[in-house]
């Protein structure tokens, strides 16, 4: 029960029972029981029925703090550190600000075993190619509030062309990093690698 409210709590979005069944490897009728007790425990849980419903908390319910184990918060750590120094993605402020908060939720006894488990786990592999501080923080916001980004990109040496366009999702593929951009000039799909990004200039979102 206590890994079902978990699964709940991780998502907004409705679940089936047969989702949250396979999930667990148990019966319907054991998820239908183990829901059942929940609710009457207090806990919000509401059925929507038809195409996308599922079993949800209720939208009001405000969830309580994370309590992440020592070991949990070992693993999250040591792979936003890997992402960060093998530049596997381009946002670091926003991987530290985010780890940061996960050591502050722990007591003083779990961040010291925090420190030797994360100490022990050591990541071996070539590092992405370097990209400029302003142009990640760039792509960072235009990605994460998907607004338009004026870039100045280098297809061959000095060989620079000005590109407006919109992220559509990012790929990371060994030691480089990928834009999948719709170019907003031509209509175009395009894919432009991010070490090769010169400049990059986040649009107003409501331009005049």
């Amino acid at each position: 029960m206590f890994a079902i409210a978990e699964a709940l709590r991780a998502r907004r979005t409705g679940i089936t029972a047969q989702q949250l069944a396979d999930r667990f490897g148990v019966t319907l009728r054991t998820i239908y029981r183990d829901l059942e007790a929940l609710q009457d425990a207090g806990m919000p849980i509401k059925a929507d029925r038809g195409r996308g419903g599922g079993y949800a908390l209720d939208k009001n319910y405000q969830l309580p703090p994370i309590n992440f184990t020592a070991r949990e918060a070992a693993l999250i750590i040591a792979l936003a550190r890997l992402a960060s120094e093998q530049r596997l993605m381009p946002f670091p402020k926003a991987i530290e600000r985010a780890t940061d908060k996960i050591r502050a939720a722990l007591t003083t006894s779990a961040q010291r075993e925090l420190l030797q488990l994360v100490g022990e786990l050591q990541f071996v592999g070539v590092p992405a190619l370097p990209i400029p501080s302003a142009v990640r923080d760039a792509v960072e916001t235009a990605w994460f509030e998907s607004r338009a980004l004026r870039i100045v990109y280098e297809k061959k040496a000095w060989e620079l062309t000005p590109r407006l366009v919109r992220i559509r999702n990012l790929v990371f593929d060994r030691a480089q990093t990928l834009l999948n951009v719709v170019d907003l000039e031509t209509g175009q799909d395009r894919q432009f690698r991010l070490d090769k990004i010169k400049q990059a200039t986040v649009m107003d979102p409501n331009p005049q």
